[in-house]
């Protein structure tokens, strides 16, 4: 297996056609997830939810998605990446539209689990056709489409944030519907009108997936691998959601920052995150997967031992900022090193562990926040960073044993 520098290759018209219908699903993807998180205030206060009754009902987004990727997987093998793409996405802005129409957590909670199965079942099947086509043109382009994801959600939350005071929920989320569909009917014709790139992977009877080469003894290592590089991305997901839910609050309980420059720092982690993402394709091609997935989990730990221990609002940025720039590549690199050695099943499996990690995420920093305070609780983004830099070679290593 080869996880070090890619010559690029040349990419011809049916080829770059997916490739643009594929960014826009994943920018499709952030946009709408994003536009859904910036209402959950209005939602919260149209079903008079409390606290916990709300943080019940959200985990309906949690438990349809986990619940859905593993399925998705197969749904994948049997009926191709692309149909499945379309048709969660297609899934995914109708149900958006859904919860304003409820009037309790519990029926928000119903609603939010088909939002789930669409979210996760649209991130199994748009990552394993992108795992696809990086395969067939032989270049890491995976960080690009996760770009488009960050772009999405940039995206959504700031056309969120401008309508939020001058449209309700139903008729905001009813847009994010509309657009939705349009953007899934264009792009869709795309994925729907375009062979599938040609991998060299066939199916197995076992229900994995096979490169040409490999016996049923690399079977069991394959899936070990596989299980790794999931373990990777529960180690960098984890990262993200703790961030993202407690960053800012670090800033305003521990920093005593206003409401502005508490909201700047997750801002400074999501835009970093974005600009690295951007820029992926290039470091992978000049540097491969292993010093990629290396550097990236060390700097995210050095940048997060920063972010939560300094005393200084500048030097909290800058660890916020390094640790955007460590964490971008290694979640899609992961992904990408799962879906090579096992298809949609090894995508499925990746995100599924992925996803898992961001669900323990805010709920632990929460734990140990009252054991040992806030700062030392966002210390364990630190160190599951390091945790996916250390895996991150092991997986080098075992991949070295596999037959090419």
């Amino acid at each position: 297996m080869d996880t070090g520098r890619r010559a690029p290759a040349a990419t011809p018209p049916p080829v770059a056609r997916l490739r643009r219908a594929l960014s826009l699903f994943f920018a499709l993807d952030g946009f709408v997830f994003a536009g859904w998180v910036v209402r959950i205030p209005a939602i919260k206060e149209q079903i008079h939810a409390s606290a916990g009754a709300l943080g019940l009902a959200l985990l309906g987004v949690s438990v349809g998605s986990v619940a859905t990727m593993l399925l998705t997987g197969k749904l994948c093998r049997r009926y191709g990446n692309h149909p499945v793409t379309v048709v969660t996405a297609a899934l995914l802005s109708l149900s958006v539209a859904l919860p304003p129409l409820t009037h309790s957590p519990l029926h928000l909670g119903l609603v939010l689990l088909l939002f789930g199965a669409a979210y996760g079942g649209l991130n199994v099947a748009f990552n394993a056709a992108a795992v696809d086509l990086a395969e067939a043109v032989r270049r890491p382009i995976l960080p690009s489409f996760h770009a488009a994801f960050s772009a999405g959600g940039l995206a959504g939350a700031g056309l969120g944030g401008l309508l939020a005071p001058h449209l309700s929920p139903l008729w905001h989320l009813v847009l994010l519907t509309a657009t939705g569909l349009v953007v899934t009917a264009y792009a869709g014709r795309v994925l729907l009108r375009t062979p599938p790139p040609v991998t060299g992977r066939g199916p197995r009877r076992d229900g994995t997936d096979a490169e040409p080469g490999r016996g049923r003894a690399t079977v069991g290592r394959t899936r070990l691998l596989v299980t790794v590089y999931g373990l990777i991305t529960l180690c960098t997901a984890y990262g993200e959601g703790a961030l993202a839910d407690w960053g800012s609050l670090h800033l305003s309980a521990d920093l005593h920052t206003g409401p502005g420059a508490a909201a700047a720092g997750y801002a400074v982690f999501a835009l970093l995150m974005t600009v690295s993402r951007m820029s992926g394709t290039w470091l992978l091609e000049r540097l491969g997967d292993t010093p990629v997935l290396v550097a990236g989990g060390l700097l995210a730990a050095m940048g997060m031992l920063v972010g939560a221990l300094a005393p200084q609002l500048w030097l909290v940025y800058l660890g916020y900022a390094l640790t955007g720039l460590g964490l971008a590549n290694v979640f899609p690199v992961a992904v990408g090193g799962a879906g090579a050695l096992a298809g949609p099943h090894g995508v499925a499996v990746a995100s599924t562990l992925g996803y898992s990690g961001i669900l323990l995420g805010p709920p632990s920093i929460g734990f140990l926040t009252e054991a040992y305070g806030l700062p030392g609780a966002l210390t364990t983004i630190a160190a599951l960073a390091a945790v996916a830099a250390l895996l991150g070679r092991l997986v080098q290593l075992g991949r070295r044993r596999l037959p090419c």
